[in-house]
């Protein structure tokens, strides 16, 4: 089904060929079959509804929690307990007899319910430790309530708690990283099982739900959460002391996973299920630019240490098993893989490897400073023209503006950084900002040719 907005304006330029005579009333009959124009309005309605509904369920909710906290100290124990438990029961119970019903407003009052319900739980969870005394950290409660949502989200198969899982989680998991206790979690054994495997159990929980759903914003925020999790253990061991094999894979191993991404599996045992392999490619070019951007600083290389070939630091064995296992997916995807290896996928391939042997050279020898700066730079600006070059070949914005944004900042960035004279750092900057607008307006203007051909 094409989009409410293609069909808006398709609707209008219909009317007004019909109007100049271009086409006759039995095409734009079938034009308005094809493309449903009587829906549209309808469409508009409903969307305005789901609007005025999550903006009252919002004001509902903060009435409700200042209505209590007002009453909070009054009540008993008991009555607290009770009030708790009834308002989280009543608003699933309420939701799900809602959502059950076909497609309408109720349906969707019944999934903005559920998404209230998800959101008392959380409430129902720090207020019944504070009743009983069982003082918690902030992180431990967001990833409890994380994985509450969590199995909501898959017993309902909706994609707003499934969104709201991972963000528990991953805010959870984010906001732990500064305790010292974060990685022992002594008191409950799983939950510090599921830290120390988050890079595992971030595909585990989130990538099904993502097929289950349908859901191409679950499956980003899932990939996102194994690679941010697995970039975090291996940074916690300080890179510039660990085995230089360590920042090896740092760098290498989230885009060669992201990049032989397939979805045959899912395919095969879901039927009609969406296939996110250009989303799980789009994430590793994202991952390349970063890092790319960031190994293209001097001050990265130009530090001081002790060459790690040398060193015996002792790698913590649940990050071995987390490498172990994301390791031989990659290598098990890339094999399986090989029959639709291409040009790009082979220069991709070679920026993936370059980026894994230059640190390790360089950790390992200490001597590649200024030839790593200058092979970093130069793989952004290739990566850089690559992406504004398919954009032009294939009229896609976002590849168009995605490389010229990091050619420019690419510039900027090395303007700032080396000590050069305030007038040519104000000739680059305008230069950059007239290259800018005059390179998007004449992309603007190929589009439009390419459009009306």
């Amino acid at each position: 089904m094409s989009s409410n907005k293609f069909r808006r304006q398709l609707r209008q330029e219909a009317q007004q060929w019909q109007s100049e005579g271009l086409i006759n009333a039995s095409v734009y009959e079938q034009l308005a079959q094809r493309y449903q124009f009587e829906e549209l309005e309808s469409a508009s309605r409903k969307q305005f509804v789901s609007i005025l509904l999550l903006i009252g369920s919002i004001l509902l909710g903060v009435g409700t929690i200042m209505l209590i906290a007002a009453n909070w100290q009054v009540w008993s124990r008991e009555f607290r307990v009770a009030l708790l438990l009834l308002l989280f029961i009543g608003l699933n119970t309420a939701g799900f007899y809602l959502w059950q019903r076909p497609k309408g407003g109720k349906r969707r009052l019944g999934k903005t319910l559920l998404v209230l319900g998800a959101l008392t739980l959380g409430a129902n969870m720090a207020l019944m430790s504070q009743i009983f005394h069982q003082n918690r950290p902030a992180y431990q409660l967001l990833l409890l309530w994380g994985l509450g949502v969590l199995g909501m989200a898959y017993s309902l198969r909706l994609t707003g708690l499934g969104i709201l899982s991972a963000l528990l989680i991953t805010i959870g998991y984010i906001q732990g990283q500064g305790q010292p206790e974060f990685l022992a979690l002594g008191e409950i054994a799983w939950l510090r099982l599921m830290v120390r495997f988050m890079p595992v159990v971030s595909g585990v929980m989130f990538i099904p739900l993502a097929y289950w759903c349908g859901s191409r914003w679950i499956f980003r925020l899932g990939a996102i959460a194994v690679i941010y999790s697995l970039e975090f253990n291996l940074v916690h061991l300080n890179l510039l002391v660990a085995p230089a094999w360590v920042s090896a894979i740092a760098c290498a191993l989230p885009p060669a996973l992201l990049w032989g991404y397939r979805d045959k599996f899912w395919r095969r045992y879901l039927e009609n299920a969406k296939s996110f392999e250009s989303t799980a490619r789009t994430l590793a070019i994202i991952f390349l630019s970063l890092l790319f951007s960031l190994l293209s600083f001097y001050w990265m290389w130009n530090v001081s240490f002790i060459p790690s070939a040398n060193n015996t630091s002792h790698v913590p064995w649940y990050i071995l098993v987390n490498l172990f296992i994301l390791v031989s997916l990659t290598i098990w995807e890339w094999l399986h893989s090989w029959r639709q290896f291409n040009r790009i996928t082979g220069f991709v391939a070679f920026m993936i490897v370059i980026s894994a042997v230059i640190p390790y050279w360089h950790l390992s020898t200490g001597s590649l400073d200024i030839a790593a700066v200058l092979t970093f730079n130069l793989l952004l600006l290739v990566l850089a023209v690559g992406l504004i070059r398919k954009g032009i070949t294939q009229a896609q914005r976002r590849f168009f503006w995605g490389g010229l944004v990091l050619l420019t900042l690419q510039v900027l960035s090395r303007m700032i950084e080396y000590n050069t004279d305030l007038l040519f750092k104000s000739l680059v900057f305008l230069l950059c900002g007239c290259g800018l607008i005059a390179a998007g307006v004449s992309f603007e203007y190929y589009i439009r040719a390419q459009h009306s051909k």
